[in-house]
């Protein structure tokens, strides 16, 4: 297969972002994750196929879905699908006038996505921009996502990959030494409790890092804090002396928790883990925002 025809399950492109990296980007988002986040706040990126959403409060009792699918009925409410028998062939959502019933991602080939995100170079060269590859996490898509960074930098595009971290195979590696900037996600220092959070340990994230902060690549480092799990002060010094080990991060951005996904996991009927977390107030992000902008890497709240 030529590298052009490789695919990947894209479930949004974003232009004109501005926190994805350096100037005006387009980011372009692949399905599939090696990590189960607790606090994830885009399940649909989880899977690497598309999924079905349901959206019952858009219904118009059109009737258009019924009797397409064993799987889908048709209720006063609007439609409910069994789960357990859905095949997300997304024969529903091809008729639904409405978006109550819809798709969370489409195949593209890298061909296809490298004309989608071309479109916007005029951008990328005035801002000093580019394009991100995130997820999901962009290197499950190994050949896929590899033959696009390199494509993107022959045709003199910036490339960052945002990243979890967590390499499934050597071409996966490879795809993170090639990107020009690195979107590195860290998610907690104790391996144990990483795992309970995750649903892997971090010591293959950590190496991973390590790695590639020896490599010289330029690294923005991403942390979510979440009550209860990311923001007690242990886990933030720890992370912090290992941050500033690495030598390349040229940034850290702290993320507060939101629960604004919720109503993602609704759609794709599983249960959010998360509900009644308290959001942390302003005051404690600053005390974390202290303690990271100590180690003299630029430290933002956001991004």
């Amino acid at each position: 297969m030529a590298a052009d025809e490789y695919t990947a399950v894209v479930f949004t492109i974003t232009r004109g972002s501005f926190v994805d990296g350096w100037g005006i980007r387009t980011t372009i988002f692949l399905k599939g994750c090696p990590l189960r986040c607790k606090w994830c706040c885009n399940p649909e990126s989880q899977q690497p196929y598309p999924e079905l959403g349901v959206t019952p409060s858009e219904c118009n009792q059109c009737g258009a879905c019924r009797g397409l699918c064993k799987s889908l009925t048709l209720e006063s409410g609007g439609p409910v699908v069994d789960r357990a028998r859905c095949t997300n062939c997304g024969k529903c959502a091809e008729v639904c006038p409405t978006k109550a019933l819809a798709m969370f991602g489409e195949a593209y080939t890298v061909e296809r996505a490298f004309q989608e995100l071309m479109r916007d170079k005029a951008y990328y060269d005035r801002s000093g921009g580019g394009v991100t590859i995130g997820g999901g996490e962009a290197t499950m898509s190994d050949k896929f996502t590899y033959a696009l960074v390199k494509k993107l930098q022959e045709a003199g595009v910036h490339v960052a990959i945002d990243t979890c971290g967590y390499p499934v195979s050597p071409l996966a590696l490879k795809v993170l030494e090639q990107a020009d900037l690195l979107l590195f996600d860290l998610k907690g220092f104790d391996p144990e409790r990483h795992r309970r959070d995750t649903g892997v340990s971090n010591e293959v994230i950590h190496d991973t890092l390590r790695h590639l902060g020896a490599l010289g690549k330029d690294i923005i480092i991403r942390l979510p804090l979440v009550p209860g799990h990311t923001d007690d002060d242990e886990t933030l010094r720890k992370e912090a002396a290992l941050i500033a080990s690495v030598g390349s991060v040229r940034r850290i951005d702290l993320i507060p928790y939101h629960d604004f996904g919720a109503v993602k996991y609704e759609q794709l009927g599983r249960p959010y883990k998360m509900a009644g977390t308290p959001r942390l107030p302003d005051e404690r992000v600053e005390e974390i925002r202290r303690i990271f902008e100590a180690t003299g890497i630029p430290t933002q709240i956001g991004g």
